[in-house]
């Protein structure tokens, strides 16, 4: 056993879990800032898991089990997309499973949970909710697989460590196609993070509302857990457009200095990209749940132009 590469796993899983509400908080704070407010603090995120986690859990008398086993199918499917994203190293554990279409079936499958059991409940909010979820889904994915495959027909692999090997450890090559997926990728970002302006997570006007809708009925430590893996959903998303388009600073090796470059390298990177994910929202304006199809069209109509780009301009290269 590459006692290394299990280190560097176990390593990855850690930071995910203790990154992801920081990174929230960060993106709050930003926010705060550029819009002169009053900023949270960065750790605000860790103070409200801890409150919910020792609060009791309600439940509605006609809840069913899928209600009470979402927080935790939703929860151990975002930490596992956060651990086989390579951010710290390429060789990994789960380097062999880590291919792109099973990490789009991770987040499809805790979207499927988390919209059941809005419904569950039978709740007008919690419908709503998912049915606008699954909106969401159902155009978001597809745009998000043709970046992948984008990706993978310039390493000739759906591995996401051999995409990143190829794009960051190989000869320095300029693909064009790469611009067109990055701005597809964060347009996907967003609407699959509930962000502006497909959604404004700062708001409970029935009107907006998608994810929050959703998890209305929650509480205690089962609402804490929904909210981590919302951090941890972020976290993976944000990793995964660094090792995509910035895949610098991630080494193949998995030794201890090697691990704690990258670790201060993927901080730094996070943090440039919270900061503009808070200036994207703050420049940007919540646009209605109908105007989303023309967003994410435009999103798979990007994906597409970046892989006819690379196969009729960067063949070969």
């Amino acid at each position: 056993m590459n006692y290394y590469a299990l280190f560097a796993q176990l390593l990855e899983l850690t930071t995910a879990l203790l990154l992801a509400p920081i990174l929230n908080g960060w993106v709050n704070q930003c926010r705060a800032w550029l819009q002169n407010r009053s900023a949270p603090p960065l750790l605000q995120t860790y103070y409200t898991l801890s409150k919910l986690f020792h609060k009791d859990v309600l439940l509605a008398h006609n809840a069913s089990s899928l209600f009470r086993a979402t927080p935790y199918v939703t929860f151990s499917c975002m930490a596992l997309a956060a651990a086989i994203v390579p951010t710290l190293s390429t060789e990994l554990i789960f380097a062999p499973a880590a291919d792109a279409i099973a990490l789009v079936g991770l987040f499809a499958l805790a979207r499927v949970f988390i919209a059941l059991a809005g419904m569950d409940v039978g709740t007008a909010f919690g419908s709503l909710g998912s049915r606008r979820e699954m909106f969401i889904g159902f155009l978001a994915e597809p745009a998000l697989l043709m970046v992948f495959f984008t990706a993978s027909l310039i390493s000739q692999s759906t591995s996401l460590s051999t995409i990143v090997t190829t794009l960051a450890h190989r000869d320095f090559v300029i693909y064009p196609s790469l611009a067109f997926a990055g701005v597809a990728f964060t347009m996907v970002s967003l609407a699959e993070n509930a962000r502006i302006p497909i959604d404004n997570p700062t708001t409970h006007l029935e009107l907006t509302m998608l994810h929050e809708a959703m998890i209305l009925e929650y509480s205690g430590r089962h609402l804490a857990l929904i909210e981590w893996a919302a951090c941890l959903k972020l976290f993976a998303y944000s990793c995964l457009g660094l090792a995509l388009f910035f895949p610098f600073g991630i080494p193949e090796a998995a030794d201890p200095a090697s691990l704690a470059i990258a670790s201060v390298i993927l901080i730094v990177k996070l943090a440039i990209g919270g900061f503009l994910l808070a200036l994207i929202e703050t420049l940007s304006a919540k646009m209605r749940i109908f105007r989303a199809p023309e967003f994410l069209g435009t999103a798979f109509l990007l994906a597409v132009l970046a892989m006819l780009v690379h196969l009729l301009l960067e063949t070969g290269k």
